[in-house]
């Protein structure tokens, strides 16, 4: 079956002044080109991940490399069958990426980059000398994550620095990080070399980029993405499961958010266990009462009852209607 929609995935760390202006520039590019997805526009770039089809993708790429700021933003695309989003969001943050390493610029310095071939390699090679550091949160890498990474016990990418302190003892080692896509390896990379680590690199464009360009190889389980996929195929060479159904144990690399909107864990479970438990991690939660209804996906879209795509876009509005 051809696949005619696209799943673009990018960032761009760029100074932007007039952020909300752009925001509502750029909200009202998207809904002209039909596309969907979540965008974030902070003072310090943009970051996105974008669906639609190949063509509107196209245009979409084109009116981002055409403004001066964003001219060299790399995007990671992969070819889908349908839309990934059942929705658009272009929300102005303080940050592109919640952190509480806001004081970095990586603009101005960031760890060395590996290009995905020369990655497989270093994953080739298990020199001691050498560290594969995840700094992805605990749902993502219980899920999939690189063969002999060292994974850090964190909820959250804010939790990243407090952890930084229990690897002193790796300062003299060769420490290359990766991420999803890349975006928070240049905070965190940048952050290892201002305490102190003196040999720190980043897989460039993260396990999206290195499954396109390098065949996944030796990636284990599958890749948490966030859009309406909840988890991407990335290794192609030697796929594997890494990951247990949280409620039965039985080897799953399939995602869900739980139905209870107060909990919503991300957990691997099985499409019985699914059912079984009407998407719930528990039957604290299954019992709950504001217990989601489960369609067998697992995914849900955030609460936006009376969802206007217009809201906040001044201009033009009227020529859309």
């Amino acid at each position: 079956m051809e696949k005619k929609y696209s799943i673009l995935l990018y960032y761009c760390y760029a100074e932007i002044e007039d952020f909300e202006a752009y925001r509502e520039e750029h909200h009202l590019f998207c809904i002209e080109n039909n596309l969907r997805g979540r965008i974030i526009i902070s003072p310090e770039g943009l970051n996105g991940t974008v669906s639609g089809l190949k063509e509107d993708c196209e245009k979409y790429m084109e009116y981002i490399h055409s403004d001066a700021r964003f001219a060299d933003t790399e995007f990671k695309e992969e070819a889908h069958d349908r839309m990934a989003f059942a929705k658009l969001h272009v929300r102005v943050k303080p940050e592109i990426v919640h952190s509480s390493l806001r004081h970095i610029n990586p603009r101005k310095r960031t760890g060395g980059y590996v290009e995905p071939e020369d990655f497989k390699k270093i994953l080739a090679e298990e020199s001691e000398d050498t560290v594969i550091l995840d700094v992805r949160s605990n749902y993502e890498h219980n899920v999939g994550r690189f063969k002999n990474a060292l994974t850090l016990d964190i909820d959250n990418f804010r939790d990243f620095p407090e952890k930084v302190k229990e690897l002193d003892h790796l300062k003299g080692k060769k420490v290359v990080t990766y991420c999803t896509g890349g975006i928070k390896c240049e905070k965190a990379s940048a952050y290892l070399l201002e305490q102190g680590f003196e040999n720190v690199y980043q897989l460039h464009g993260g396990i999206i980029k290195y499954g396109i360009e390098a065949g996944g190889e030796d990636f284990e389980g599958k890749c948490y993405v966030f859009d309406n996929r909840i988890t991407a195929d990335v290794n192609s060479v030697n796929p594997s499961i890494v990951s247990k159904c949280f409620v039965s144990g039985v080897p799953t690399d399939r995602m869900v958010n739980c139905a209870n909107p107060e909990c919503n864990a991300h957990i691997p479970m099985t499409e019985e266990a699914g059912w079984l438990m009407d998407g719930c991690c528990s039957e604290e939660c299954r019992k709950h009462p504001s217990r989601r209804p489960y369609d067998g996906t697992g995914y849900y879209q955030k609460n936006t009852n009376h969802y206007n795509p217009l809201k906040g876009v001044k201009r033009e509005a009227a020529k859309l209607s």
